[in-house]
C-alpha cells in the first residue's frame, strides 16, 4: 500500500460522511497516474501554489490601488487569509482541508491588475464581457503551462467557479470557501481602511460591533464560530440567520463608505481608462503580446478578444502601468 492509499484509508475513518473524499474525486480532464504520496486535492493545492499566476497575486490590488505602505493587503495576502479561515472551518467539521485549501488558493488567480476596478474595465470594453471568476477557471484549465493548464480535479475547479455569493459549490469544502471569501475581505478591508484613516472603529455602526465584536480579531472569531456551530453534522454549510444578515449589512456599509465613495478610490477612473487603452492597443496590435498569446490565437483557435483579456488580466499593477507608459507616454528626445 502506498502512502497516498494509507492517507485515503485514514480519511474514511476520520472524515465526516459529507466530506469530499480524495479517492472519490470525479477526476481530471486528462488522466494522470496517481502520486504515490499525495492524494489528488493535496496535489492540486501544490500545483496552484507553484504556478506563475499565484506568484503574481502579490503585486495585484486588493482594495487600495498600489498603496504606499507595507501592511496593506494585496490579492495574495487576501488569498492566504481565505485559505487559513477555510482550513480552520474544514478541520473543525472533519472535512477535506486540502480541498478547501486548494479552492481558496486558486479562487482569485484570474483577477486583473487593480482588482475589481480592472475587472470592470475589461467587462465594459470586451464584447464577451469579463469575470474574474471565469478567468480564474480559464487560468487553471488553459492558460498555465503554456496552454496546457494545471489539469486540476473537477471539485477544485467547481469550487473556484462558484466562490462568489451567487455561486452554488457542489462540495461542502467549496461552500466553506464561498463564505470565507466574504468573511475575510469584509474584515480585512475594514482593517486596511482604518489603517488608511478612511474609517475609525467608531464609524462602524454600533449594532454591528455589539453583535460581532469590537475589533477585526473579535469579528473574525465570532463569524468563524458561527459557521462551524451552524454547520456541524449537516450536509451543507451555513451561518445563523442573524450573522448572515449582519455580514450582508456590513458589506453594504463597506460599499457605501470604502469601496465606492472613499478617497482611496479616487484613482479608479484613471485605472479604468488605462486598462481599456491597453485593451484597444493590443486588440489592434496582437503581435505585441506574448508568444503564448499568439499561439492561442493562431493555433489554439481562441478569439482574439478573449486572449487580449488573458494578456491584460495576467499583468500586475506595476507591469500594466509600465506597459501603458511605454505605449502612450512620450519619451524625452535625446541624441545618441
Amino acid at each position: 500500500m502506498t502512502i497516498r492509499e494509507e492517507i485515503e484509508a485514514r480519511e474514511k475513518e476520520f472524515f465526516s460522511p459529507y466530506a469530499a473524499f480524495d479517492a472519490q474525486s470525479r477526476g481530471r480532464d486528462r488522466y494522470e497516474e496517481p502520486c504515490d504520496i499525495r492524494p489528488v486535492y493535496e496535489r492540486d493545492r501544490d500545483r496552484i501554489l507553484h504556478c506563475k499566476s499565484f506568484r503574481r497575486l502579490k503585486h495585484k490590488t486588493q482594495v487600495f490601488l498600489s498603496p504606499r505602505g507595507d501592511h496593506y493587503r494585496t490579492r495574495l495576502t487576501h488569498t492566504l487569509e481565505v485559505a487559513q479561515l477555510s482550513r480552520t472551518i474544514a478541520k473543525a467539521l472533519c472535512l477535506n482541508e486540502d480541498l478547501a485549501d486548494a479552492i481558496a488558493l486558486g479562487h482569485d488567480l484570474g483577477h486583473t491588475p487593480f482588482g475589481h476596478t480592472g475587472e470592470k474595465a475589461l467587462n465594459e470594453v470586451c464584447e464577451f464581457g469579463f469575470s474574474h471568476v471565469e478567468q480564474s477557471v480559464r487560468t487553471v484549465e488553459l492558460l498555465e503551462n503554456s496552454g496546457r493548464g494545471l489539469n486540476l480535479t473537477w471539485e477544485v475547479r467547481d469550487g473556484i467557479r462558484n466562490h462568489r455569493t451567487s455561486g452554488h459549490p457542489h462540495t461542502l469544502e467549496g461552500q466553506i470557501v464561498r463564505y470565507c471569501d466574504k468573511i475575510a475581505y469584509i474584515n480585512h478591508d475594514i482593517d486596511d481602511a482604518e489603517r488608511a484613516g478612511i474609517l475609525t472603529e467608531e464609524d462602524i455602526p454600533l449594532r454591528y460591533r455589539e453583535q460581532m465584536g469590537f475589533s477585526t480579531r473579535q469579528r473574525l472569531n465570532t463569524l468563524i464560530h458561527d459557521v462551524i456551530l451552524n454547520s456541524r453534522g449537516k450536509d451543507h454549510i451555513e451561518m445563523s440567520e442573524k450573522m448572515d444578515q449582519l455580514v450582508k449589512d456590513m458589506r453594504h456599509f463597506m460599499f457605501d463608505h470604502v469601496y465606492t465613495n472613499s478617497a482611496a478610490k479616487g484613482e479608479d477612473s484613471k485605472a479604468v481608462s488605462m486598462i481599456q487603452s491597453l485593451y484597444q492597443y493590443y486588440f489592434s496590435h496582437p503581435e505585441d503580446m506574448s508568444k503564448e498569446c499568439l499561439y492561442l490565437i493562431d493555433q489554439g483557435g481562441e478569439r482574439k478578444e478573449k486572449v487580449v483579456c488573458d494578456y491584460i488580466a495576467g499583468m500586475t499593477d506595476q507591469y500594466s502601468i509600465q506597459k501603458f507608459q511605454e505605449l502612450f507616454i512620450p519619451k524625452s528626445w535625446q541624441l545618441d
